[in-house]
């Protein structure tokens, strides 16, 4: 598995975590990869979009909320809106992830950790958040 696509994975267990278990979570982050993750670099991936999500998490639940018609995020299931998170901090924030990676990213995590329909649900969120916030340049719009 690549580094990136394994720090994606561990950090929407973080985030999972996180989102069921409050701060404390933050303080136990690093210990925690370091007992599921040998590889240095998919960890400080990982904790690099732990701490981008979590910081920019009421910005990132308004700009899903703003396109997710008839979709409360706190009904959402957990894993499916922390995808949706990573995903959408990952195409606003990193510039060195085209948003069509973040999209493709996000919509097989979806899969692989949640429900049959996630990837669909996944992919038509994310969608709308590309053609409504980042340009063709993959920057974000202002």
């Amino acid at each position: 598995m690549k580094k990136r696509t394994r720090g994606r994975e561990l950090a929407l267990q973080l985030l999972y975590q996180l989102d069921l278990r409050g701060e404390d979570v933050l303080a136990m982050a690093e210990d925690l990869l370091l007992e599921e993750e040998g590889d240095r670099d998919a960890r400080a991936f990982a904790l690099h979009i732990l701490r981008g999500v979590h910081g920019e998490r009421d910005n990132l639940d308004e700009i899903i909320r703003s396109v997710a018609q008839n979709w409360d995020i706190s009904r959402m299931a957990v894993i499916d809106r922390n995808v949706l998170r990573l995903a959408t901090w990952e195409m606003l924030h990193s510039k060195d992830v085209p948003p069509k990676v973040a999209i493709n990213e996000a919509i097989e995590l979806g899969k692989r950790f949640s429900t049959q329909n996630s990837g669909a649900f996944i992919n038509g969120i994310l969608d709308k958040i590309k053609s409504r916030h980042v340009d063709a340049k993959g920057a974000p719009q202002e």
